[in-house]
């Protein structure tokens, strides 16, 4: 998901209907603006914190599995479905 997440009016339930889809293994991929970085030129409803993140996508069943801190502005956060 491309700056799509923070836009999501009922995360939890998507990422529900989300982790259902996913075979055991299954990724998500979301890259989101960086709510840390305040020189980010977008409005901060529209930015995210790692910490935000990490917080609803673990209630949700996924776990972070690789933080990619490469692009300018956003956040390259790669979840996997946690197995049960």
């Amino acid at each position: 998901m491309v700056d799509v997440y923070h836009e999501l009016q009922y995360p939890k339930e998507m990422l529900q209907y989300i982790i259902n889809a996913l075979k055991n293994d299954g990724k998500i991929l979301l890259l989101e603006y960086r709510a840390e970085d305040s020189k980010v030129p977008i409005k901060p409803l529209h930015k995210m914190s790692v910490e935000q993140v990490n917080k609803e996508m673990a209630v949700s069943g996924f776990r972070l599995v690789y933080d990619g801190e490469f692009l300018p502005i956003q956040h390259f956060l790669l979840y996997q479905k946690i197995k049960l």
